[in-house]
């Protein structure tokens, strides 16, 4: 019996030490040991002196070619005098600041006027870009429409920047909504919208400054792809009904009808023609949930 114990703690150990093991991936992995070698001053033939490794396996690592065993890293690394927490600590820091920024994980242990505040900063983001947005479809269409611009590149570039942050926070918001509901859908969608607007946002300053694609190739990308993600997001939306009642049913129907015109490229007009009532509906939304978290915590201040 003492065996088998022995055993089974000895399996979970080696368990434990091969799953951390992996926590960096390739090609972050064949990376960063060809940077610690370097460091080192060593070649690969060098290294291979010191750990007993192949010289092609090495070079595969380093290339990404291959995700070498635990057994592998542990040699390597122990010849490059290099701590293996330390490669856990660099990635697990990184992740945490990135989920940290989108809300994309949220400690239980969070008070509601934590999730109350990021709500409210998420429907005023909110409101800031609605307003904003008029400015900004009246600069796209004299640019990419009429080829001129009404404003000048550094102006256009601080608004297309202010924008932006004020998306990305608020779609922040229905990332927490959908970790506070629990709906994945929600959370995922809101975070693709998020990546997919920053990579749009980004062509549309840089291309002031290094020449740009073709518009009509533009247009079309940005209406099926936003106008896809924005289906599921209404979607996603009409699945907190049962909360939020009539406003999130509403709501996600817009959505759908918006961004289904949109995808269509033919109906792209129409979809941002309705945006206008969407978005309304999306800051009321926010709003909503961020007043309930308050009535809830007053509730509980109460008892």
């Amino acid at each position: 019996m003492k065996t088998s114990s022995s055993n089974s703690t000895a399996e979970n150990t080696t368990s434990k030490e091969t799953k951390n093991l992996k926590i960096m991936e390739q090609p972050a992995l064949g990376i960063k040991i060809s940077e610690l070698r370097k460091s080192k001053g060593l070649t690969q033939e060098e290294l291979v002196e010191q750990c007993n490794i192949s010289v092609r396996t090495i070079q595969r690592i380093e290339a990404g070619e291959v995700t070498p065993r635990s057994y592998t890293i542990k040699t390597i690394l122990s010849a490059l005098d290099y701590d293996l927490e330390k490669i856990q600590t660099e990635n697990s820091k990184v992740a945490k600041e990135f989920k940290k920024l989108f809300l994309l994980d949220i400690d239980d242990s969070k008070e509601a006027s934590f999730l109350t505040r990021q709500l409210t900063i998420s429907w005023i983001s909110g409101i800031i870009y609605f307003i904003l947005g008029f400015g900004e479809f009246a600069l796209d269409y004299a640019r990419y429409f009429n080829d001129e611009m009404i404003v000048s590149t550094t102006l256009y570039s601080i608004l297309k920047l202010v924008i932006l942050a004020a998306i990305i926070l608020f779609m922040r918001g229905f990332i927490l909504s959908g970790k506070i509901f629990k709906n994945y859908l929600l959370r995922i969608t809101a975070f693709i919208f998020i990546c997919m607007t920053i990579i749009f946002y980004t062509y549309d300053i840089i291309s002031l400054y290094i020449g740009e694609l073709d518009f009509t190739y533009i247009l079309g990308t940005q209406g099926v792809t936003f106008g896809v993600i924005g289906i599921l997001l209404g979607i996603s939306i009409i699945r907190l009904q049962n909360a939020l009642g009539m406003l999130a049913k509403t709501t996600g129907i817009f959505e759908i009808i918006a961004y289904g015109c949109m995808a269509t490229i033919v109906l792209g007009f129409l979809g941002y023609f309705l945006l206008t009532p969407t978005i309304i509906l999306e800051i009321i939304l926010v709003y909503r949930i961020s007043e309930m978290l308050k009535a809830k915590q007053q509730e509980t201040d109460l008892e």
